[in-house]
């Protein structure tokens, strides 16, 4: 920055921009150098808190691989059997309860697997919870049922007058029906989870025979994966979410957070829980640390797959984030004092929870990851004097993002890939943690994730011939452009007057925010 100083001062535009740089010169060293030391500190403590969790999670299930440590055999479980004497009696009652809002690509595909399940037709109620505002999609949906219902299927087709609490409301309400009072398990599916014929056979068995479990998750499986490169970048970290994080939840603490589906819970367990709150945009997660906190465990089966569909719009995907890290975010500011002085449980589950379970994976993990690698790495090409050491920019990223593709090996070339579009969506998640933490803006916006089913099968060849109108505006986003822009113009200056070679990350971290920007990222649905 000498070269600036030292430039004699030129009238006109020249001028003005030698005083400029002369006022960085006086501003940079009081004020400039001392924040972004700063800044560059707190993010390097967060990557070492960040890097610590991982090689923990690594370690445990590296641990549950070596020992074959398996939920059949840590806890008591029996496959059912029919009983000759009591017939179908020796089955508990069930309820299934499937939440929909204007689902109507997949409303089909759930109902159909929840009518599928190898459960006897008279132990089994399968609630339909529709809170549609499309009349056309209400009377498909009731139609479905009725369908189901005359081929002697036990199925009750629910609404209500209006969406308050959202999810939350709709399974609130389900539960005070007078037919639930005879079921003693809940399975709840959203609208495009497919559940294999067997998923009530395999886990009722661990709550039957374990009155200590509270909830049985299974695994999501994505049948649209291979759709676009922004479902393949969602099951890289979706699979490391389930083989990781949920295994060492289940494995250690008996404790993660519900994933809202496919999973079944011990109606007791709720109830004594408090109930669905619809407090957070998590409903799912508020009601399993509630459980937790009231002494149940929980069982996360790896192996038990479930069919589900990935967001494949751009749009769907981004609003899912914002309520999957703002809801977070939002429920430990609500809960960290309760939690803290809950006594039923240990202090390590405690410590779990709000360090590990909250503070570290869905605080810390947003956050270090935008503002280090998108504001604090960039802004540094400018300020030579603050220096970041090589093992927090290349060594403990590298580690991280090895560990993190554990979950996925048939992606491990898309490595780089996945990292640059975390890093865009950083951004978001960011906003949205910031958001939950402050209580401020869109906290408790609920948008329901879109699902295309088969519309790309259907429709699009159909329309091949006759190309929709696509407005601009409906690909634009300008967070990403103003972003993308940004780090274009800190990647120039380093490569002009830069030593460390920074441009080289930075161009294509920008050029993927652009990407993203001009919305040329998942499947694009035009408005005909």
């Amino acid at each position: 920055m000498d070269r600036l100083s030292s430039t004699p001062v030129l009238p006109g535009r020249n001028g003005d921009v030698t005083q400029l740089g002369m006022v960085w010169e006086q501003v940079k060293a009081p004020v400039i150098v001392p924040l972004l030391r700063i800044a560059v500190f707190l993010c390097l403590a967060m990557s070492v808190m960040l890097f610590v969790e991982k090689v923990y999670m690594a370690t445990v299930i590296l641990a549950v691989k070596l020992l074959r440590r398996r939920p059949e055999t840590s806890y008591k479980w029996e496959p059912m059997e029919d009983d000759m004497e009591r017939g179908s009696a020796a089955y508990p009652m069930v309820l299934i309860q499937i939440p929909m809002f204007n689902e109507k690509e997949v409303y089909q595909l759930s109902i159909g697997a929840a009518c599928g399940l190898s459960w006897p037709s008279d132990r089994l109620i399968i609630q339909v919870l529709d809170d549609s505002t499309d009349p056309a999609i209400k009377e498909m949906v009731q139609i479905e049922c009725r369908r189901w219902a005359s081929k002697g299927v036990n199925i009750r087709y629910e609404i209500r007058d209006n969406r308050v609490g959202y999810k939350a409301g709709a399974l609130k309400m389900g539960m005070k029906h007078r037919y639930v009072k005879d079921c003693d398990y809940v399975a709840i599916f959203d609208a495009d989870f497919q559940p294999d014929p067997d998923f009530l056979c395999r886990t009722i068995p661990f709550l039957i025979h374990n009155p200590q479990i509270g909830l049985v998750q299974g695994r999501w499986r994505f049948v649209n994966a291979d759709e676009c490169l922004m479902t393949r970048m969602q099951e890289m970290s979706l699979d490391y979410h389930f083989a990781i994080e949920q295994e060492v939840g289940s494995s250690t603490y008996a404790f993660f957070g519900f994933n809202g589906t496919a999973g079944v819970w011990r109606i007791a367990a709720i109830n004594e829980a408090g109930g669905w709150k619809d407090r957070t945009t998590v409903e799912d997660m508020d009601l399993a640390v509630r459980a937790s906190l009231k002494g149940w465990k929980f069982i996360f089966l790896n192996d038990l797959g479930v069919k589900s569909e990935l967001p494949s719009t751009f749009k769907a995907f981004r609003h899912q984030q914002h309520r999957w890290s703002c809801g977070p975010a939002n429920l430990f500011r609500k809960m960290v004092v309760e939690i803290s002085k809950n006594k039923k449980v240990s202090l390590w589950t405690k410590v779990y929870v709000i360090y590990s379970f909250f503070f570290i994976r869905k605080i810390v993990g947003h956050i270090v990851t935008f503002i280090f690698y998108c504001l604090v790495i960039p802004a540094t090409v400018f300020v030579p004097e603050v220096e970041i050491p090589m093992w927090g920019l290349v060594y403990l990223p590298s580690v991280i993002t090895m560990l993190n593709s554990v979950g996925t090996p048939r992606s491990l070339h898309l490595l780089v890939f996945w990292v640059l579009f975390e890093n865009v969506m950083s951004l978001h998640r960011t906003k949205a943690t910031l958001s939950g933490l402050l209580d401020l803006g869109r906290v408790n916006e609920w948008v329901v994730t879109e699902k295309l089913g088969d519309i790309m099968k259907t429709k699009l060849p159909t329309k091949a011939a006759k190309k929709p109108k696509v407005r601009i505006g409906d690909r634009l986003h300008k967070m990403e452009l103003f972003t993308g822009a940004y780090l274009f113009f800190c990647a120039c200056y380093d490569l002009k007057y830069g030593k460390n070679h920074y441009f080289l990350y930075l161009f294509l971290q920008s050029i993927t925010f652009f990407i993203v920007g001009f919305g040329y990222v998942g499947t694009y649905i035009p408005q005909s």
